[in-house]
């Protein structure tokens, strides 16, 4: 695909607090739509791998095939090759990558899988057509992205109102789009799938250690990852803002009758035989 690349800007970053749900995620509850379609001996590309948490649940789940990780941060494959070595894992693989422009030849992978990268890129469809092309006839593109305008939560808050508006801003200022799990059927068609699978599911933080957890990543997030530093950059919010808005994580967090709920978009696309 000559001249395909990235062109939108990663909104969260790799601080601490992000890296601390993106080690949370297993393939058990970021992508059990997927597990059904997997076979003892497939090969698979991870895009997103991130600290490779899911990459390690799937390569375990195709102990006779490969799993092959990628992500557009080189830095943060040192940390998937270490998840992968801890739980002995020997079919597994990590690169740099760009989901506008993979280097693999047509036809490479029996199942394709990114988890909330799509709404992050600057071309989800063109992505999802690099993807199409990389997988080969039969077999599976497994896309979940979540839908921060679907996100809900209780008690009702005017200053994670405020959270929600800033962060959509922020997402789509960097050229990313933040509601891209209600759009992901719809960019599939876009993409040439005809045989597409749509279904949905959600996270949901309500006990006193999810809300604690949830609403602490959060919070740090909003204070000091690089959605901070870019809210502050592109001019949607200065420091007041920004600390009105980590308060009110706080304060929710704190509620015992506090309840979250995070929607995520999923599609299973075969690829025509």
């Amino acid at each position: 695909m000559p001249g395909a690349r990235e062109t939108a800007v990663y909104t969260h970053g790799h601080h601490e607090s992000v890296l601390r749900s993106h080690t949370w995620r297993t393939a058990a509850n970021s992508a059990a739509y997927l597990l059904g379609a997997l076979e003892p001996d497939m090969r698979v590309l991870d895009i997103g791998c991130g600290p490779g948490t899911i990459t390690a649940d799937l390569a375990a789940l195709v102990p006779d095939g490969h799993v092959t990780g990628a992500d557009h941060a080189p830095g943060i494959l040192e940390q998937a090759r270490a998840t992968a070595a801890a739980r002995g894992l020997t079919n597994t693989a990590f690169v740099v990558a760009d989901v506008h422009a993979l280097e693999y030849p047509d036809d490479t992978f029996c199942v394709v899988h990114a988890h909330q990268v799509l709404q992050h890129v600057g071309d989800p469809v063109r992505a999802l057509r690099e993807m199409r092309r990389v997988t080969r006839p039969g077999g599976y593109v497994a896309v979940r992205d979540a839908d921060y305008a679907a996100m809900t939560w209780y008690p009702a808050s005017a200053g994670m109102d405020d959270w929600l508006d800033l962060y959509r801003t922020v997402a789509r200022a960097n050229g990313g789009e933040p509601d891209a799990g209600r759009r992901l059927k719809s960019w599939a068609r876009e993409a040439g799938f005809t045989d597409i699978t749509a279904t949905s599911a959600t996270w949901t933080f309500s006990t006193v250690e999810e809300r604690a957890w949830w609403s602490g990543l959060w919070a740090d997030r909003t204070q000091a990852s690089a959605y901070a530093e870019r809210a502050v950059e592109g001019g949607h919010a200065d420091a007041g803002r920004l600390t009105a808005v980590e308060r009110a994580w706080r304060e929710w967090g704190e509620r015992p009758d506090g309840w979250f709920a995070v929607l995520h978009g999923e599609i299973l696309c075969r690829k025509d035989a």
